[in-house]
C-alpha cells in the first residue's frame, strides 16, 4: 500500500509525538507543514525533515501533494479548519477534543459525507492494543457484571498564557484531559443517560479541576476527576461484580499492562508495545487506501461532544443533566 501523504496544520508541540509515530511507519509520509509564520514553518520543517513549508494554512491546503491533514489547532479552530481541509479535498485527522459543540461536530461530519472524505477524532489511546484488550475483557465477563468505572487524568500547569488555560480557545481540564476519562467510560459502558459535573474555576476562567459522574443503562456508573493544577496522575479502574481491571497507564500507553484483580489474587496481563500515534495515522491511511471505515467516526465524535456539553451544563447549573 502506497504511503499516505500528510500535511500538518501548524507547528504545535503535540506534532512531535505524532511525528515520532509517523517515523515508525512505512504507510505514512509527512510531506508538508503550514504555519501562520513562514520562518517558523521552515524551521520546523528543517528540524523534522519535512520537504515543504508554507506560511499560511491556506497554502498548505492548496498543495496537491497533500492527501490528508493532521489538525492540532486550538479547540475553537478544530471544526472550522477541519471543514476547510475537507472542502480543499483532504482527509482529516482532527486532534481531540473535536469540539464541545454538538452542532459543530455534526456540521464537520456533514461536510465529510458530502465530499466523500474521511474525518476522524484523534483519541490515539483507542488505537492501542491495550484499549482493545480492555474492552474485550469487559465484554467477555472477566470481571462479571460491569458496575463502576473510575478514572483520572491530571497534571500541573500554571502558565496563564498557555492555550490550555485560556477561555478564548475553549481551554480547561475537561476539554484537555477529562475528555479521555469520558471517552474511556463510553468505550466500556456505552452512552450515558445522565451526567453530573462540578468545576473549580481557576484564575484564568477555565476549569482548573473538574469532577464528573455518568450514569449508564443497567445502573453502571462512571466517576472521574481531571485537572490542570494537580500532580501527574492517570489511572483507569473498571469494577465488576467478580473483580476489577486496573490500568496504571491508560491514556499514554507507554507501559501497557492490565491487572485483573479478584479476591483470590491478581493476574498481570502485559500488552504488546505499540505507538498509538502511529496506529491512528495508519488507521486513517487504511481507510483512505481501501475504503474501510476509520475506527472512530461520526457517531463516536458526536456522542463525545454530547457528553462533554452535558457535563459543562451540569457544572454551570448545579444539577443533573439527562441526555
Amino acid at each position: 500500500m502506497a504511503p499516505v501523504r500528510w500535511g500538518i496544520l501548524s507547528t504545535a508541540h503535540i506534532n512531535r509525538k505524532l511525528l515520532a509515530g509517523a517515523a515508525r511507519s512505512s504507510e505514512v509520509e509527512v510531506v508538508a507543514v503550514g504555519s501562520r509564520d513562514l520562518a517558523r514553518a521552515r524551521a520546523f520543517a528543517d528540524e523534522h525533515g519535512i520537504p515543504a513549508a508554507y506560511g499560511s494554512y491556506e497554502e498548505l491546503l492548496a498543495d496537491p501533494a497533500v492527501e490528508a491533514i493532521y489538525n492540532p489547532l486550538p479547540n475553537t479552530l478544530h471544526c472550522e479548519w477541519s471543514i476547510r481541509a475537507l472542502e480543499a479535498g483532504k482527509h482529516v485527522l482532527c486532534e481531540k477534543p473535536m469540539s464541545s459543540s454538538i452542532a459543530e461536530v455534526e456540521q464537520a461530519f456533514a461536510v465529510a459525507e458530502r465530499t466523500g472524505l474521511h474525518l476522524t477524532e484523534a483519541f490515539m489511546y483507542r488505537h492501542h492494543p491495550q484499549a482493545k484488550r480492555l474492552a474485550a475483557l469487559v465484554a467477555e465477563g472477566a470481571i462479571g457484571a460491569l458496575r463502576v468505572i473510575r478514572s483520572t487524568f491530571s497534571y500541573g500547569l500554571f502558565d496563564e498564557s498557555n492555550i490550555r488555560l485560556r477561555t478564548d480557545v475553549d481551554g480547561g481540564s475537561l476539554m484537555d484531559v477529562g475528555c479521555y476519562c469520558v471517552s474511556g467510560s463510553r468505550l466500556l459502558a456505552g452512552e450515558p443517560e445522565a451526567v453530573f459535573g462540578r468545576a473549580f474555576i481557576g484564575p484564568t476562567g477555565t476549569d482548573w479541576a473538574f469532577t464528573g459522574s455518568l450514569r449508564f443503562r443497567g445502573d453502571v456508573f462512571a466517576l472521574f476527576d481531571c485537572a490542570t493544577c494537580l500532580p501527574n496522575r492517570d489511572e483507569l479502574e473498571v469494577i465488576g461484580s467478580d473483580g476489577s481491571l486496573f490500568l496504571d497507564d491508560p491514556w499514554h500507553c507507554l507501559d501497557p499492562v492490565i491487572e485483573l484483580r479478584r479476591d483470590d489474587g491478581t493476574e498481570r496481563i502485559e500488552i504488546e508495545a505499540a505507538n498509538p500515534y502511529q496506529l491512528e495515522l495508519e488507521d486513517l491511511g487504511r481507510a483512505i487506501r481501501t475504503g474501510s471505515a476509520p475506527l472512530l467516526g461520526r457517531d463516536d465524535a458526536v456522542a463525545q461532544a454530547r457528553a462533554i456539553s452535558a457535563l459543562r451544563r451540569s457544572a454551570a447549573d448545579g444539577r443533573d443533566v439527562t441526555l
